[in-house]
């Protein structure tokens, strides 16, 4: 507890940063691992993808980078790769979830399995 009291305290730093992001991450995996319709998995995966995006932006900024001489771009840089990916996830994943749904007239993971061949 005293850390949380420390961070409420202090200025905005890179510690809030990760918190906020550790947070998206596991609200992230929980999504995943209860919802049971397509698109609330989807969700979750977003989620995830997020808070690591959140985490590269912070540990890529000037507060943590100091006066050391850095472009300080590489979080950045590794922030939209991440974006491209999820936007192309995204894409991908709807059009199986809209294909499923045509098929089976509903979005429930637990169908998937007579998708077997």
């Amino acid at each position: 507890m005293p850390l949380f009291a420390s961070l409420l305290t202090q200025p905005v730093g890179v510690a809030h940063y990760v918190v906020v992001g550790a947070t998206l991450f596991v609200c992230g995996i929980i999504c995943m691992a209860t919802k049971r319709n397509t698109l609330g998995v989807l969700l979750g995966i977003e989620l995830v993808l997020n808070g690591a995006n959140l985490n590269f932006v912070a540990f890529g900024s000037e507060i943590l980078r100091g006066d050391r001489p850095n472009l300080g771009i590489d979080g950045h840089v590794m922030a939209l790769f991440v974006i491209v990916l999820a936007a192309a996830e995204a894409a991908v994943a709807l059009a199986i979830a809209l294909n499923f749904y045509n098929n089976f007239n509903s979005i429930d993971i637990d169908r998937a399995d007579r998708l077997r061949g």
